[in-house]
């Protein structure tokens, strides 16, 4: 179990999170997500405590300034609130649940990890003999300092600005926060994650291809080889990271991807099922639901009535990256 330890409040942090709860708080008016002017950046609100349920989240970084979340991957649980900020470095399934009420709504923001952007930062970094040597892991929090604080807050008052500082400025911030991130305590994860010499590495390669091509007849062993593994040391590694067997991250993909299409787009159950590669309605319905819980139509039903998906007439795109249809 990872419980992050406590971090001392000052009267900066108390300013900063006053702040930034008013920012998010106005940018982000409704349940659900909202997307900001800038790609890559969306906001979290939530007005009610939500139970543990499955979600996937892309590549990103998530911050919370108010209300908690708990994270559920295996065996190991984490949290991350007002003091803790999260990255993903690879694409992963967990189940999270949210404590949020009316009068302290659950508020934050996710920033989609742009890996060309990082792998040129660390190129960078490389040539300065500076970066964080920790062990790698896929998912987990840790205090949000003042220095990467000071960034999120910048860059929460250019969204809420007029749209031509959210373009010019907002992409130099989300670069700021990126390099805050790699220098600091979870740096190492995004390093490894783009380290293909490294056995994380070759896992998260082949996570973002199974992200990519979910849809396709995808092969284990040929994964394995191309990762250069065995099928066995394949299957350990990646256990290791997602805490879970590669057929079956496959299979879940498949479901987050099929509930987005049904959620979204309005596709019913045996297009969507066909769209992510099932060729067996009847078992996409009976694993759907060993998932979720409920059944196709029962899941759409209740994620339609959970969230209200609010778009931004400034920059009117799709909530696709994260898979998320649950906070």
């Amino acid at each position: 179990m990872n419980m992050p330890s406590p971090v001392p409040a000052s009267p900066s942090w108390d300013a900063r999170q006053k702040r930034m709860i008013e920012l998010i708080g106005q940018l982000a008016p409704n349940p659900g997500f909202t997307l900001a002017p800038l790609d890559g950046v969306k906001f979290m609100r939530a007005n009610q405590s939500m139970p543990r349920t499955p979600v996937m989240y892309e590549p990103s970084i998530c911050v919370i300034v108010q209300g908690r979340k708990r994270g559920y991957l295996g065996d190991e649980m984490f949290v991350y609130d007002a003091q803790q900020y999260l990255v993903l470095s690879v694409p992963l399934p967990f189940e999270s649940e949210t404590e949020a009420s009316e009068k302290e709504p659950l508020l934050g923001m996710a920033i989609r990890i742009d890996l060309s952007v990082v792998a040129e930062l660390l190129m960078a970094l490389d040539q300065a003999g500076s970066y964080a040597q920790v062990m790698p892991k896929g998912i987990y929090a840790t205090p949000l300092d003042d220095c990467l604080g000071d960034a999120v807050q910048r860059l929460l008052e250019v969204l809420a600005g007029p749209a031509v500082e959210a373009k010019l400025l907002g992409p130099s911030i989300m670069r700021e926060i990126y390099f805050r991130v790699l220098t600091g305590s979870q740096g190492g994860a995004l390093r490894a994650a783009l380290a293909h010499h490294s056995q994380f590495g070759k896992v998260a390669k082949a996570l973002r291809r199974i992200h990519h091509e979910f849809n396709d007849d995808l092969d284990v062993a040929a994964l394995a080889s191309e990762a250069g593994m065995s099928p066995a040391a394949f299957h350990a590694h990646f256990k290791a990271v997602t805490q879970t067997s590669p057929i079956q991250y496959l299979k879940t993909t498949r479901l987050h991807r099929a509930r987005l299409m049904m959620v979204q787009d309005g596709l019913n159950a045996a297009v969507a099922a066909t769209r992510v590669g099932y060729e067996s309605a009847s078992q996409f319905s009976r694993e759907f639901k060993r998932l979720f819980g409920r059944s196709p139509v029962e899941e759409t039903r209740f994620m339609k009535a959970l969230l209200v998906e609010t778009q931004e007439p400034r920059a009117p795109r799709r909530v696709e990256g994260a898979y998320v249809t649950a906070q």
